[in-house]
């Protein structure tokens, strides 16, 4: 009766915070609008074959249709700058920098975009004030060419540089990633076909658990306590460290915090169901089958599994935008590494999303549900319900999809390799994927 109860509130606690996510905002407009501003400032590196696959047909354009699509009062004071330097009507441009500019140079940037003080028309005055824009080199390219500037006088070659190293790394790779998975899925289904694909091992690993034992550990550890009951726990604790609270770390050390209090239920109520469980049932290496040696073969595995579960991660969730567009609700981890500049913050953040992640996820979903799920419901449901519990533990429903994805392609993985070591890999291996594309993007 317990276990069902827990059960029916962690599924109405489930339910709610996917509702709750359509709230939060997505970050693919922030993500597309920083990649365009990098695009842009690339585009006099980028070579003349190459341009229409790294930076579009026409960069100033792509970037001055994101900007004019988004409400002004949700563009800040350098982004309605840039985007008074993209528009050549004057009217316009006053129509978007009306709202007074508070930072001095800003200000002056703007009555000079606007024509309310004297056209820059000398080298010197334009180059003093677009000197004290150097920590903004796009900012000071657009507004250089916006106030009659000469190519020599707007383009700096170093910062564009260092664009087109960022493009190339955050646009060019990923696509030569995409392509190489969709080969070896090819391989993979051709394999299957003609019947050559290696079998399986047996699965191992099984707790002997009912299921009532696993709602308690997923329903009442990892939901109620986890995601209920530890926020409240961590929100006095960060707020009694009195140095943290005006610390640009603030953020970074609540996540990891948080992160550690919404561990401990699920593993403390795991380590009570298998100190209770008789010694001489546990297979070789463990209820968990972690297996680190051969720990070359488990990183090639994870590489591979990264490479093949990536095109269908990028597909499903592309088709899902198409369908029911941006549903927002992102994880506000990304956001926080997005717009964190300190190393302390990023190292704090690297930590939680490429270690303590990936290590907590897959002991609980593939190192105990899946086995269990698989041995009572068979491999296809096994695989299928613990990859839809993982998606929808993350309280995402703009992330659902390509969430379920992942986790199909994770539980693939430990059925195939027949150990946990692997999937803990290629976990890790995605998330610091992600976590250095939104560094090259956010940067």
């Amino acid at each position: 009766m317990v276990a069902v109860l827990t059960f029916v509130l962690a599924l109405t606690i489930w339910l709610l915070g996917l509702l709750d996510s359509l709230k939060r905002p997505s970050v693919m407009p922030v993500l597309s609008l920083q990649q365009q501003e990098i695009a842009l400032l690339a585009e006099p590196m980028v070579p003349t074959p190459l341009r229409p696959l790294l930076v579009g047909r026409d960069p100033r354009e792509a970037l001055r249709v994101i900007l004019s699509e988004t409400p002004l009062n949700r563009l800040d004071d350098r982004q309605r700058l840039l985007l008074a330097g993209l528009t050549s009507n004057i009217a316009s441009r006053r129509a978007v920098l009306a709202t007074p500019v508070v930072d001095p140079v800003l200000s002056s940037l703007s009555d000079a975009l606007v024509g309310s003080t004297a056209h820059i028309n000398s080298t010197t005055s334009l180059q003093d004030l677009l000197s004290k824009l150097s920590d903004d080199p796009l900012l000071r390219s657009i507004s250089c060419t916006a106030l009659g500037g000469l190519s020599s006088q707007c383009y700096l070659d170093d910062p564009a540089r260092l664009a087109l190293s960022r493009l190339v790394l955050s646009a060019a790779v990923p696509s030569l990633a995409l392509l190489f998975g969709s080969l070896l899925l090819l391989r993979h289904f051709w394999q299957l076909l003609r019947g050559t694909q290696p079998a399986w091992p047996p699965l191992r690993g099984a707790l002997p658990l009912t299921l009532a034992d696993m709602s308690l550990l997923i329903a009442g550890g990892f939901v109620i306590l986890s995601e209920v009951i530890a926020p409240l726990v961590v929100a006095p604790l960060l707020g009694s460290i009195n140095w943290l609270s005006d610390s640009p770390q603030h953020d970074a050390v609540g996540v990891l915090i948080g992160y550690g209090v919404l561990a401990f239920p699920p593993l403390a109520i795991l380590l009570l169901q298998l100190r209770g469980l008789k010694q001489d049932l546990c297979p070789p290496n463990g209820w968990l089958q972690w297996q680190i040696r051969p720990a070359g073969r488990a990183i090639a595995q994870s590489i591979r599994g990264w490479f093949m579960v990536m095109p269908p991660v990028l597909l499903t969730g592309w088709l899902a935008t198409r369908l029911a567009g941006d549903q927002g609700g992102s994880n506000p981890l990304l956001e926080l590494v997005l717009r964190s500049h300190d190393f302390l913050s990023l190292l704090l953040l690297a930590t939680t999303a490429v270690v303590l992640a990936p290590l907590f996820e897959e002991m609980i979903f593939r190192g105990v549900l899946l086995p269990v799920l698989c041995c009572r419901l068979g491999q296809i449901w096994g695989v299928f319900v613990s990859a839809l519990v993982f998606a929808v533990a993350h309280l995402s429903i703009g992330e659902l999809v390509p969430l379920l994805v992942l986790g199909l392609g994770l539980s693939l993985l430990r059925l195939s390799s027949g150990r946990l070591f692997p999937s803990v890999l290629m976990h890790a291996l995605w998330n610091g994927i992600t976590f250095t594309n939104l560094l090259l993007l956010g940067g």
